[in-house]
C-alpha cells in the first residue's frame, strides 16, 4: 500500500523531534510497525526520555525498552536473508499457528509430531543465544523411559533433561481411540530479544498474505 509523502515525513518528524519509538509512531499514525521501520530506520534509536529522573528502575525500564526495539528492528532487517533459507518460513508460520504468545520473554512451541519439533528446535538453536529446554506432556499409560529415549534421540539431548508433566486428564480417558504416541513435546527458550526478533518475522510474514 502506497502512503502519501506527508505521512512519511510526519513519521520521520516524530522520530527526530519527539524521539518516539516504532510502537509510538505506529500508534500515533495508525500504521504498521514494519512500514514505520523502513521510513525511520536511518534515524538513530534511543532517547533519554527521563533524563532528569533519579529512579533507577525507570532508567532500567528505558534501557530494556530500547533493547527490545533494537531486537525488533534487527528482525525486520534480517528477514529477507533468513527467508531464503530452507524451512525458515515454515518455522515462522508454525509459530503464528501454534507458538506461545502470552509472554514477550519466552519463545515456545508444542507439538506431538517429532519432525515438527525437531525443525523448531533446530531453528531455536540456530537463532538464539540460549540453549532450548524441553517439557513433555504424557498420558498415565505411557512408558516414561521409552518417551525419554525417543525424544532424546530426536532432539540429540540427554532424555533425562526433559521435564515430564503428566496430563491432568490422563486418568479419565478410558476407551479413548486417539493418542499422542510419544506425548506432546514443548521446546522453549526464555529469550526476550529472540522473541522480539521473532515478532518482526511474524509481522513480515503476515504482510506477504495481504
Amino acid at each position: 500500500m502506497a502512503y502519501p509523502k506527508y505521512i512519511r515525513e510526519r513519521a520521520r518528524q516524530l522520530r527526530v523531534e519527539k524521539k518516539l519509538s516504532l510502537d509510538e509512531i505506529a500508534e500515533r499514525l495508525a500504521l504498521p510497525k514494519t512500514t514505520v521501520y523502513y521510513w525511520v530506520a536511518d534515524i538513530p534509536l534511543g532517547r533519554p526520555r527521563r533524563e532528569n529522573s533519579h529512579l533507577a528502575n525507570l532508567a532500567m525500564q528505558e534501557k530494556y525498552r530500547v533493547l527490545r526495539e533494537q531486537a525488533y528492528e534487527q528482525g525486520l532487517a534480517e528477514y529477507d536473508q533468513l527467508v531464503l533459507r530452507p524451512t525458515f518460513r515454515d518455522f515462522v508460520v508454525l509459530y503464528i499457528a501454534e507458538g506461545y504468545k502470552r509472554s514477550r520473554n519466552r519463545v515456545a512451541i508444542g507439538n506431538s509430531d517429532d519432525r515438527i519439533v525437531a525443525m523448531a528446535t533446530s531453528w531455536l538453536r540456530a537463532l538464539g543465544l540460549k540453549p532450548p529446554k524441553f517439557s513433555l506432556q504424557y498420558h498415565a499409560d505411557q512408558d516414561l523411559r521409552e518417551l525419554r529415549e525417543f525424544w532424546g534421540e530426536v532432539l540429540a539431548v540427554n532424555g533425562a533433561s526433559i521435564a515430564m508433566q503428566r496430563k491432568s486428564n490422563s486418568g479419565q480417558l478410558t476407551g479413548r481411540t486417539w493418542r499422542s504416541e510419544h506425548g506432546v513435546l514443548t521446546v522453549f527458550v526464555d529469550d526476550t530479544m529472540l522473541r522480539m526478533r521473532l515478532q518482526a518475522w511474524i509481522d513480515r510474514g503476515r504482510q506477504a498474505w495481504q
